[in-house]
């Protein structure tokens, strides 16, 4: 065998790639950081060499783009209506990781029409084989939409915070998703934690009484400290590990993403849009 030869070859094996791990980021409530998470894990995700896909799915208040710096004529709202494709309207970032714009208003996805929705999951499809990473920023609270895509996912982390309606609002996002077919693994993250013991504890009472309403093994992922950092980067339209990568809660974060770099790749069995079409019944 020849040196170009063995260049061809390991390129080719570098080409067969398992699916995309699909990381759903969720919570019971809105106002507990959601976005900002998902948005930061996926930067995270890029700077140790994946090629990472960030989709806004939350349909009703989609904020990344702005998050982002960026504004977006076009976004979700015209793939499922057949106008553009994934690829049209995915965003550069800058940050390392290419963005699918959400669309403010538009239905959710349970209540499209058959055809509408069969176009958008085979573009989602064709997603799924040409990146490592998706994260995907569902909506808050626990639609059926939301519900479905978060149990899709390999990874749901369901986000909370240490106030009790968050708490009692994450464990109702828990006990939905767990009760559909095939869902993935369902982590908590505990976001503007005060300290790591406070974290803790938050995350301890839900998987207490998961375990022992719900019979459900939830893991603990970690947690986000709380940081004025983050508002700063917020007015400033910048990722948070890209204007104060050394605060606080940035480092929260990197230590959550690298907890998913430990997981072993997804399997090359069902993936994330076969799994969507048989929660959606079709």
């Amino acid at each position: 065998m020849t040196l170009d030869q063995a260049t061809r070859l390991r390129r080719l094996a570098a080409d067969v790639r398992s699916r995309a791990r699909v990381i759903a980021v969720t919570s019971g409530k809105g106002g507990v950081g959601k976005s900002n998470i998902a948005l930061n894990i996926a930067i995270a995700a890029s700077r140790v060499g994946r090629r990472v896909v960030l989709i806004d799915a939350d349909l009703g208040l989609a904020n990344l783009d702005v998050l982002c710096g960026l504004s977006s004529s076009a976004g979700l709202a015209d793939v499922i209506a057949g106008k553009r494709r994934l690829s049209d309207v995915a965003l550069a970032t800058g940050y390392g990781i290419d963005l699918i714009p959400g669309a403010s208003g538009i239905a959710y996805m349970a209540d499209l029409p058959d055809d509408d929705r069969t176009r958008f999951l085979a573009e989602m499809q064709t997603l799924e084989q040409t990146s490592d990473v998706i994260v995907i920023d569902t909506g808050a609270g626990v639609a059926r939409n939301v519900v479905k895509i978060a149990a899709a996912a390999d990874d749901c982390l369901v986000v909370t915070t240490p106030d009790p309606t968050s708490i009692t609002d994450a464990y109702a996002a828990v006990k939905l998703i767990s009760r559909e077919r095939e869902h993935g693994t369902i982590s908590l993250v505990v976001n503007q934690a005060s300290s790591a013991r406070e974290a803790s504890a938050t995350a301890a009472r839900i998987i207490s009484v998961a375990g022992r309403f719900l019979g459900l093994p939830v893991q603990y992922a970690g947690f986000v400290l709380s940081d004025h950092y983050l508002s700063r980067a917020v007015r400033s339209r910048r990722p948070l590990l890209a204007a104060f990568p050394a605060s606080p809660a940035a480092l929260c974060i990197k230590k959550l993403q690298s907890r998913f770099e430990k997981l072993q790749p997804a399997a090359a069995g069902a993936g994330f849009i076969t799994k969507l079409k048989k929660l959606f019944g079709r």
